[in-house]
């Protein structure tokens, strides 16, 4: 039964995978005629327009004729030129004056170019200070706030402050007099 499974598991993806690659190259087909026909229309429109806008040269025979050729074909320049300067005089004013639009629609959103932000060191008294200005009146120092606490002398450290320098209790507890203080403090 396992076998027969993945045999026609097997079959099915096979028959999946060949019918995505027909259609693959039935679009692939299709695609192509449609660029053909497109490639087609355009020089179609290119052979329109030439014959349209552009006549065909017949160049005269007799010298005069050609300079009043060259004449013509100057002139024609010469419009196209003036032409071509004007429109990029229109295109440069309509540039600016849309520059100019959107520099006042950002005025008037109020979005301006954020500049890049760095970090500052502030307490916590100046920062409130910026942000109220002279409303800021509470103090921020919070070391002044603490509590003092008076520490209370444990005996080890009253016997530390008592013996002081070892060679002073040294000189001190040396020989019968010493040795009398011992037993006195002891008791």
């Amino acid at each position: 039964l396992g076998d027969s499974c993945s045999s026609s598991g097997y079959k099915r993806n096979r028959a999946i995978t060949a019918r995505r690659q027909h259609l693959k190259s039935v679009m692939l087909q299709i695609a192509a005629t449609e660029q053909e026909k497109e490639k087609s229309r355009r020089e179609a429109e290119k052979q329109n327009y030439l014959s349209e806008h552009c006549p065909p040269l017949h160049i005269p025979g007799s010298m005069s004729e050609v300079q009043e050729l060259c004449k013509q074909l100057h002139a024609k320049i010469d419009a196209a030129e003036e032409e071509k300067y004007d429109m990029e005089v229109r295109v440069q004013k309509t540039s600016k004056e849309l520059e100019d639009m959107n520099q006042k629609l950002f005025d008037l959103r109020g979005k301006f170019k954020r500049p890049p932000l760095r970090r500052v060191r502030m307490s916590a008294d100046a920062m409130l200070k910026a942000l109220l200005g002279s409303k800021h009146k509470v103090c921020m120092d919070l070391r002044a706030n603490l509590k003092q606490v008076k520490k209370e002398d444990t005996e080890k450290e009253r016997d530390l402050r008592d013996v002081g320098d070892w060679r002073k209790n040294i000189e001190e507890k040396s020989g019968m007099e010493g040795r009398k203080k011992m037993f006195e403090s002891e008791s």
